[in-house]
């Protein structure tokens, strides 16, 4: 418990605490009664972090000692938990607990730089001061780990040196434009891999390759009845007026194509409901079904709003599981042409989607033209067991000289 008295100072003021603990960082103090404490305080009491700084200083004969409780030299604990003193009074013979601050004092000597030079170098990091400290006053086993991390540190570099000399190597052989264009290919292929419906390679059956409930799960499926009863019951003149105002292609393809009666056209019917959703959302249309918005869109902000859009990732997603409804609705084969041009994407991407699903790509023979104008062109897709796999080749553009 230390009594202090009031003196001035230019820009702080000294004040008295009655329950102040500290301690010695070099040992403890002999004689304490012969240090003369003084308390300083900080004189910007307006700001909420400096009013509650404190100096101690304590002086005698021989070394004068600073504590603080801010700043590197502060004890991190005060910040953590709170101490407590206890007084016993003579008088009633009762125990009076008060709180209190700790200090940790260090001796200040006369002509020496209290910073640490380590401090002050800005060229070490702050992994270069620590080994510092531990090549000084560190342990032996300290010091054992420190060599070692700084021998693994001599490997690695020596790795490093080694894996750079046989990549020079490996692009001297090949060429630097063949290993960019491999990179470019294995980057591609991973891209639309990330937005493949889930696939089973080694399976028996066509149709268990990509399964029809990944697609639409058997809730979603029942839940379209009522919608694809509608379909279903759309007369030929309704139909042309879909083709009409630019309705989708593929759907009015299997709407008009799907069995009279039975259950395979209750299935087609509410396959072409859903597909004509995925169409729709491909084209930027306003939809409510927050599944689809959740597993095709991605969320951006504009003007403090949140937006569902349908990046060029997610159009590849819609367009690989549009591929596999279709797939499933007209037994395991898809016309390519139509689908690209209702997801309004290119026949070249469309074709890319289908080669990195494993399907088998052909053409229609040549014959007369239907309603669509699209029976010389257009381009089919089947899911044949085992599946393609196809090598990626891009083809790149040269520069013609100049004359």
């Amino acid at each position: 418990i230390l009594g202090t008295s009031i003196l001035p100072h230019n820009d702080i003021d000294v004040v008295c605490f009655s329950f102040l603990t500290v301690r010695f960082s070099n040992g403890s103090v002999r004689d304490a009664d012969k240090l003369d404490f003084t308390m300083y305080k900080n004189a910007d009491g307006k700001n909420p972090r400096k009013k509650r700084q404190r100096i101690m200083a304590a002086e005698s004969d021989r070394l004068a000692y600073v504590g603080n409780n801010f700043g590197n030299g502060s004890l991190k604990c005060n910040n953590l938990c709170k101490y407590y003193v206890g007084v016993l009074n003579r008088q009633t013979m009762q125990m009076e607990v008060h709180v209190a601050q700790l200090f940790n004092m260090q001796p200040i000597i006369p002509g020496e730089d209290t910073e640490d030079p380590m401090i002050q170098d800005p060229t070490k990091t702050y992994k270069d001061k620590v080994e510092s400290l531990i090549e000084a006053f560190g342990t032996n086993k300290q010091k054992r780990a420190l060599n070692s991390r700084r021998l693994n540190l001599v490997s690695s570099e020596t790795l490093h040196q080694a894996v750079s000399k046989a990549a020079n190597t490996v692009i001297n052989q090949k060429g630097l434009e063949a290993l960019q264009q491999e990179v470019a290919e294995t980057e591609a292929q991973e891209d639309l891999a990330l937005h493949l419906p889930p696939c089973n390679a080694a399976a028996d059956r066509p149709e268990n390759v990509y399964l029809f409930d990944d697609i639409l799960s058997p809730v979603e499926f029942e839940a379209l009845e009522q919608a694809g009863s509608k379909m279903a019951t759309l007369t030929s003149e309704e139909m042309k007026k879909m083709r009409d105002d630019g309705g989708s292609l593929c759907v009015l393809k299997h709407l008009e194509n799907m069995a009279t009666v039975g259950e395979a056209r209750d299935r087609v019917s509410r396959c072409a409901f859903y597909l004509s959703i995925l169409l729709k959302l491909a084209r930027q249309k306003y939809i409510t079904n927050n599944k689809l918005l959740r597993t095709f869109t991605v969320e951006t902000f504009n003007n403090g709003r949140v937006q569902n859009i349908v990046s060029m990732s997610m159009r590849a997603k819609l367009a690989a599981y549009s591929l596999t409804l279709l797939l499933h609705m007209s037994y395991m084969t898809a016309d390519l042409t139509l689908l690209h041009r209702d997801l309004g994407i290119t026949e070249a991407r469309m074709t890319e989607i289908a080669k990195s699903m494993g399907l088998t790509l052909m053409k229609l023979a040549r014959g007369k033209a239907n309603t669509d104008g699209l029976q010389d062109t257009n381009r089919q897709a089947s899911l044949v067991l085992p599946l393609v796999k196809y090598k990626v080749f891009s083809e790149r553009r040269k520069r013609k000289k100049m004359l």
